[in-house]
């Protein structure tokens, strides 16, 4: 089949007249049952939309395992990153309605944001964010594992993300792209990005049941429950996951039956039931590629997919010689995919509740050769090998893991010295605390036991339910570092492949000591003929004056010891013998000092 010019594709939208297809129903219901079968799926829906019309949706398997309710076309999703199309379009919207334009800056909009260096600063553009192309990392870890319900407090971490190449060099998925199109939507309209959605979307395509929190998901009746496929091997139910300010990346949940409405539009020169929802200039435009995605073949296997690339929130390509729109979803316990092929009129969404399912895109696969009368590929064999080869590449990475481990060794310190807030400013603070002997780490929304692995360096086990989940395969490793007083003094977590380990500063905890006992430290301290006061202050603590310095405050982390506040690595102790203070040891980069008390 010919393949047109992607420049002809506006063209070929406005003049091609489509013939409504005979649906196989049948071989279409025995492909997908077989895939949710080999893919070991509770349950999905699907809605296929030829032109204006759905010429098939159903559902498959189970949205409740405990409670064996089955899923159908209404069965509510969490629908992940199939969010940013509705987000990018809306950019669409304020193109013609408010003279914005893809090429400018986004911090016309947002004068607050600020990037890591001056480049992105100056040069980056919307467009930039939008097909991801800024240079930017991921950095999904700052809203995974810390996440906030504030889009400006999100937004102020960007400042600190560092990228890994320049501009338009690379392409590199970045999901605070789409929370900068979001709040820059907010700024031209002065209506959240949710006020936005629910008024430009889920009314006028009577999308009634579609929400954007988990919230108001849990609202409903006829919810998917989200399941992981852990290892490989058993099927287990997962907590909801409220991704918070990121929304506009991915916390659109909906239906197969309301997202076909969605589908509509894009097939229908922005119209749904003669209304204009979208602006057909921007559909004519966001059919377009804008960046190519790696080399351009995804898989060497399958060579008629080509010329991979990413457009206005879509990946595009060439499926065995038609033209295709595709864009997959995926949060905790969901997996979605949401496809178009706009030279034949066809629309296709699958939504099922499997954490990182291949389903979708294989159903997705499987309907499009039935119905574009394609040469058919084996998509349940080409699942069972990718399974397969998972499998193996989980073992061989679990023995690999366990032989780099270095067994018989200790940490250098005490699990109780390991205590303390990490921070860093693009990502968050982690909450390390002992708990009957035992070490953990609580971010916001998670709490993980610290099983020692070897040295300084633990590995994470997810606490879940009070339990301790102990099946997961070994990840992300934390690893300590000393200063040169032998503290702890930071955390380093390999958050992202393409740089290196991000260094989360550790603050000790401040302890609680009694006003008697800091009394009992006041006095004069000499040290070398410098005489060293200390003095209690009612509000402040503990306060010294060294001659010639400005006063310390010193805030307490032990009974006997303090650290100088706002001066890392410095740090007062007091000597004590039979509870009679008689020495104020200095302890700073430069080495001990110890100062003999001479007067109360």
């Amino acid at each position: 089949m010919k393949l047109f010019p992607l420049t002809s594709i506006a063209l070929l939208l406005g003049t091609i007249v489509y013939s409504q297809p005979s649906v196989p129903t049948k071989e279409l219901d025995k492909k997908l049952n077989e895939l949710l079968k080999a893919s070991n799926t509770p349950g999905f829906s699907i809605a296929i939309v030829q032109g204006d019309k759905v010429i098939y949706s159903k559902g498959f398997g189970y949205s409740n395992l405990d409670t064996k309710q089955k899923v159908d076309e209404n069965t509510l999703f969490a629908i992940g990153s199939t969010t940013k199309a509705f987000t990018t379009a809306l950019l669409g919207i304020m193109e013609e309605e408010h003279d914005l334009s893809f090429n400018d800056s986004p911090r016309k909009y947002l004068p607050e944001l600020e990037f890591f260096n001056d480049l992105l600063n100056t040069e980056l553009t919307i467009k930039d964010l939008v097909c991801h192309r800024s240079g930017m990392p991921r950095h999904d870890y700052s809203w995974y594992l810390f996440p906030t319900e504030s889009k400006d407090s999100l937004l102020a971490r960007v400042k600190y993300q560092e990228p890994f190449a320049d501009i338009r060099t690379h392409w590199y998925y970045n999901n605070f792209g789409y929370l900068i199109q979001g709040m820059i939507t907010a700024k031209i309209t002065g209506k959240s990005w949710e006020e936005n959605i629910r008024e430009r979307y889920f009314v006028p395509l009577d999308m009634k049941r579609s929400n954007l929190t988990i919230t108001e998901l849990q609202q409903h009746s006829n919810i998917a429950k989200g399941y992981e496929w852990a290892n490989l091997e058993t099927t287990k139910p997962l907590d909801y996951f409220n991704i918070a300010a990121i929304s506009p990346a991915g916390s659109i949940n909906s239906s197969a039956a309301e997202m076909s409405n969605w589908l509509k539009v894009w097939l229908n020169k922005g119209k749904f039931n003669g209304k204009q929802v979208l602006p057909e200039a921007y559909i004519k435009k966001a059919v377009n590629p804008l960046f190519l995605v790696g080399g351009g073949i995804a898989d060497p296997a399958f060579p008629e997919q080509h010329l991979n690339s990413y457009g206005y929130a879509w990946f595009v390509s060439s499926y065995k010689g038609h033209y295709r729109l595709e864009h997959g979803g995926n949060i905790d316990g969901f997996t979605a995919n949401v496809c178009l092929f706009p030279s034949d009129s066809l629309g296709i969404v699958i939504l099922c509740n499997q954490d990182g399912s291949l389903l979708p895109s294989l159903a997705r696969n499987a309907v499009s050769d039935i119905l574009l009368n394609v040469k058919a590929t084996d998509w349940v064999k080409y699942l069972n090998e990718k399974i397969g080869l998972a499998k193996m590449q989980l073992a061989t990475a679990k023995s690999g893991t366990e032989e780099s481990r270095v067994k018989g060794t200790a940490p250098s310190h005490s699990i109780e010295e390991f205590q303390g807030n990490y921070d860093h400013p693009a990502y968050g603070t982690v909450k390390l605390t002992v708990e009957n002997d035992s070490l953990f780490a609580k971010f916001p929304v998670k709490k993980y036991y610290l099983e020692h692995w070897h040295y300084d360096v633990f590995n994470p086990l997810e606490v879940k339910n009070g339990v301790v989940d102990t099946s997961a395969t070994q990840g992300l490793l934390f690893h300590f570092n000393m200063n040169e007083q032998g503290d702890i003094a930071s955390l380093k977590l390999k958050l992202e492949p393409t740089l290196d380990a991000m260094e989360f500063e550790r603050t000790p905890f401040t302890a609680h000591v009694d006003a008697s006992k800091l009394n009992d430290y006041v006095g004069e301290y000499e040290l070398s003929g410098m005489k060293i006061k200390i003095s209690l202050d009612g509000k402040s603590g503990l306060l010294m004056d060294v001659p010639g310095q400005p006063q310390y405050t010193l805030v307490p982390v032990s009974d006997s010891e303090f650290t100088l506040k706002g001066i890392p690595g410095y740090k007062a102790r007091f000597g004590i013998n039979k509870e009679k203070v008689l020495e104020l040891q200095l302890v700073q980069p430069n080495g001990t000092f110890t100062a003999k008390k001479v007067t109360k």
